[in-house]
């Protein structure tokens, strides 16, 4: 199963430089998930299809679609849990 970890994100977002040294380290736990930064400033269009209104949006999806959405600063605990439901 793939599982993809969508980070939307802006540079001048404050709360998202919070959040990427949480992802950063999640991502070294979670070789097999793909994580992706998707900034919204460049990818209006993929923010827009993923009705991101709020900064940072975490959006964890496998291959049956979306599984969890996070808005604002998401701690690892919640994040590994959804990676867990993600990947089972």
């Amino acid at each position: 199963m793939t599982v993809t970890l969508k980070d939307f994100y802006a540079d001048w977002c404050g709360p998202c430089k919070t959040q990427d040294p949480i992802l950063e380290d999640l991502e070294e736990e979670w070789a097999d998930v793909e994580f992706e930064k998707i900034n919204v400033d460049e990818e209006q269009d993929v923010a827009n299809e993923y009705q991101v209104r709020s900064l940072p949006t975490l959006i964890i999806e496998n291959d049956d679609g979306i599984v969890e959405r996070f808005v604002g600063v998401t701690q690892a605990d919640d994040i590994d849990d959804a990676l867990q439901q993600a990947s089972a």
